[in-house]
């Protein structure tokens, strides 16, 4: 049943009438929302209609007086301006664009991401950045080669300083092995390989990224035979062949703590 323009009226499970807001612009319909009441459906209408019609509502320009969420802002001023309709609140730049949270707080991402983030919404918890995919949270530093429980400044770092900056020229990566560490002493740079049991060990120091990357799966894989039974993450090293690998595995050094680990 259609009620005032815009707005249409549909009956919840409860039993109760809900009013619906819509707009059709360029031939695309967009919904804006449920409502409790017809008039403040067809307030966001009207609203939605007015930042169609004017170059004079904008992002800046934006407060908190009338009935639609800035989110919902964000989406409708991108169409209006950039010709594409994101669900996220998503505004396209010329070279890059920005995902808000609100109207101070942002991300910028480059637009080769623009199809994936315009599919997921970004959400935060204690300071990470996730979306849901297949019924799963994925943090999205993921998308960068950076491991879970990284940490900025050692295993990666933002390169102009806006940790808001998630472009990929922008993005560093340090450390990018599971329990290798990049140390420059004295002009000298060396990686440490650690792992953690019930603190951390240090299984050694090497030339290469690489050789610690596989000194760190050989010692979960020395934990693993003597009955530790904690899932070690293990580092695909797909710089090496497979013989590569096993002719260095033989041969990279482990620290007797952890060859002796658990001997009596």
């Amino acid at each position: 049943m259609k009620a005032a323009n815009g707005v249409y009226t549909t009956r919840r499970k409860d039993g109760n009438i809900s009013y619906r807001a819509s707009i059709t612009c360029k031939g695309k319909h967009i919904s804006l929302g449920s409502f409790s009441t017809e008039e403040s459906a067809h307030k966001a209408y009207e609203e939605a209609t007015a930042l169609f019609r004017t170059q004079t509502f904008s992002l800046e320009a934006y407060q908190k007086i009338g009935i639609l969420p800035f989110k919902k802002w964000v989406s409708l001023l991108n169409f209006r301006d950039n010709g594409i309709y994101c669900k996220t609140p998503i505004y396209i730049y010329s070279n890059y664009f920005l995902y808000y949270f609100s109207k101070d707080d942002y991300l910028k991402f480059d637009v080769d991401d623009l199809f994936y983030y315009s599919k997921h919404t970004i959400q935060r918890r204690g300071g990470h950045l996730f979306v849901a995919d297949f019924g799963t949270q994925y943090n999205i530093l993921n998308r960068y080669g950076i491991k879970n429980f990284a940490v900025q400044g050692r295993d990666y770092r933002f390169v102009n300083g806006d940790h808001t900056d998630f472009r990929y020229k922008n993005i560093e990566i340090i450390n990018k092995y599971h329990g290798v560490t990049k140390e420059t002493i004295k002009g000298r740079t060396q990686y440490i390989a650690k792992i953690h049991i019930n603190g951390d060990y240090q299984i050694g120091t090497y030339n290469s990224e690489i050789e610690a990357a596989v000194a760190y799966n050989k010692a979960a894989h020395i934990l693993q035979e003597k009955g530790l039974s904690k899932n070690f993450p293990k580092n695909y090293v797909v710089e090496l062949s497979e013989q590569e690998y096993h002719s260095l595995f033989q041969e990279v050094y482990i620290a007797k703590g952890i060859r002796t680990y658990g001997d009596t």
